[in-house]
């Protein structure tokens, strides 16, 4: 069986994060993607120069009408512009007994742009973070989330996250630095840290997406939690080292998107 996997993100025009890198990413892993669309956005790989948010209520609407009619067997969340489509979001999730819900709490695009107004944080916490399987924060944003400092270790922001009251943690530490990026998982009680070795590439844009979009497709396969983790990583590794064959943005001045069909292509 072919799992279906519902992302609910932004829409991302340069076909490297967001919706597009999510319904690349989940096709690339043998499921079938759907989205519905929280936001168009106006960027490219230098960044983003415009956002165009649709009404909460047309949100909610499309996300009612995927679960009436398709078996959801995984749901990827990205971007959400404001508390109020939070709201709508998760109140729907509820409503139809949403399973497998990845949460890539997008607050703060590649180029640094910002895409999350003020009152998304507090609304996450209080209605995502408690229906989410696992939460795929990266350090600014484990940091945003829980008050504490970016430098801060990523094993504490790993506990603070689950205090907020996450099932499953996932820190990434692509923002960390060093020879190896890792990344923690804390599901509340283990701590476990998967290790890659580093890319030397500026094709970042789009990783935490793909990274997500990985995990949530894995879960539709029925893979635990741990091996989701693992094979999601592994996938981004691999799309990270291709990335130089594609030819996307003009050289030197922005993030490129990752190779999300190495495997094929």
């Amino acid at each position: 069986m072919i799992p279906n996997i519902l992302s609910i993100a932004g829409s991302d025009p340069s076909g490297g994060a967001g919706i597009q890198a999510d319904l690349k990413t989940i096709s690339a892993l043998g499921g079938y993607g759907m989205a519905a669309i929280t936001a168009l956005t106006a960027q490219n790989t230098q960044g983003v120069t415009g956002v165009h948010i649709p009404p909460a209520s047309f949100i909610a609407q499309q996300i009612d009408t995927i679960f009436s009619d398709i078996e959801v067997h995984a749901v990827k969340i990205g971007m959400l512009a404001n508390g109020e489509i939070v709201e709508a979001v998760a109140d729907r999730l509820t409503a139809h007994g949403a399973k497998n819900i990845v949460l890539d709490p997008v607050l703060v695009a590649t180029s640094g742009d910002s895409l999350g107004a003020p009152d998304v944080v507090d609304a996450m916490i209080a209605r995502l973070l408690p229906l989410a399987i696992i939460v795929t924060p990266n350090l600014p944003e484990a940091a945003r989330l829980t008050g504490l400092a970016q430098d801060t270790d990523m094993e504490t922001l790993a506990r603070a996250m689950t205090d907020k009251g996450c099932k499953a943690v996932l820190v990434k530490g692509g923002h960390s630095g060093g020879a190896t990026a890792d990344d923690y998982l804390f599901d509340g009680e283990t701590m476990r840290t998967f290790s890659a070795a580093r890319v030397d590439t500026t094709n970042t844009h789009g990783t935490g997406c793909t990274l997500s979009s990985a995990i949530a497709t894995h879960l539709a396969k029925d893979h635990d939690l741990g091996d989701a983790v693992s094979a999601a990583k592994s996938y981004l590794t691999a799309a990270l080292e291709n990335s130089g064959k594609l030819n996307v943005g003009i050289p030197d001045r922005g993030h490129g998107p990752v190779h999300h069909f190495h495997a094929f292509r």
